[in-house]
């Protein structure tokens, strides 16, 4: 697909969502993840099958040493588009060491970033923090400090940073909430937030409350459940996704990460719901 069928693309969604029909405005992605085992035996046929079901986007979680499961960035944004997709943003990063600095993995991120600038994504998000991260308020500053280089580097390669919450954020350390901390100790012009929905529930929080708190922090949002959307019916997803513009999320990520069918199904019922619940035309 060509940059400007991939641009056409866009604008016929804007079409849409300005006529009032359902459907967020940049379309429904997939983090691939949900297909990590596939993903390494077969990502070929993995993505065509993605492409097939009605995804925009992909997100990916497969980086290493350059590749982007196992194939150039060229190569895997040409699988990608080919399939009808557009290759968005990437899942990657480094926990810094127990024993030394953040400054020594800056070589890695320089590679990281080149790799997935090839490849034509967006941006990159870093899904976890190592043990020092949750051990100490000062083990969490030296995170949003790391967090604040990253997310530099990455707006001088012309790509955005940003952090992927789980559960354990929503934890108070030494009397802070860790996230609030995050929040208030990372530059927003340099970090954003992806904000996992099933996760943040699991941490005990209120989304809401934090758009409320935080708008436009959250750059884009993970659609999760406890296995395929909609499974657990504890969920309601159309009250948080309203509030996107307020959240600042420019784009909607399915992930599964538990099943109740084959991995493949339950990403393809994933988006059924979705559709079910008027949100994907």
């Amino acid at each position: 697909m060509t940059t400007t069928m991939l641009t056409a693309l866009f604008a016929a969604l804007m079409v849409i969502s300005s006529c009032g029909s359902p459907g967020p405005e940049n379309g429904i992605g997939l983090q691939l993840y949900s297909l990590r085992d596939a993903m390494r035996e077969d990502p070929v046929t993995t993505v065509e099958k993605v492409g097939a079901m009605g995804y925009d986007f992909v997100e990916s979680a497969g980086y290493s040493d350059g590749m982007i499961y196992g194939m150039e960035p060229e190569e895997f944004k040409a699988l990608v588009e080919k399939n009808g997709m557009i290759y968005l943003g990437a899942h990657s990063g480094q926990a810094i060491p127990d024993s030394g600095s953040w400054e020594s993995l800056m070589p890695w991120w320089d590679e990281c970033i080149a790799t997935h600038k090839a490849a034509g994504a967006e941006y990159i998000v870093q899904p976890f923090m190592g043990g020092t991260g949750y051990a100490s308020l000062e083990g969490l500053a030296d995170y949003c400090a790391y967090f604040n280089a990253v997310g530099e580097k990455c707006n001088a390669a012309g790509l955005r940073f940003g952090y992927h919450n789980h559960a354990g954020e929503f934890q108070e350390l030494e009397g802070e909430v860790i996230y609030d901390y995050m929040l208030a100790n990372t530059d927003p012009d340099k970090v954003m937030f992806q904000l996992d929905i099933y996760w943040i529930y699991e941490g005990g929080a209120d989304p809401l409350a934090y758009f409320e708190a935080h708008p436009g922090r959250f750059g884009s949002f993970h659609i999760k459940d406890e296995k395929e959307l909609g499974e657990s019916g504890e969920i309601d997803f159309m009250p948080v996704l309203n509030e996107a513009d307020k959240a600042g999320a420019e784009y909607h990520v399915v992930e599964v990460e538990r099943y109740n069918h084959e991995p493949i199904v339950s990403v393809e019922k994933s988006l059924e719901y979705l559709k079910e619940i008027g949100f994907v035309k």
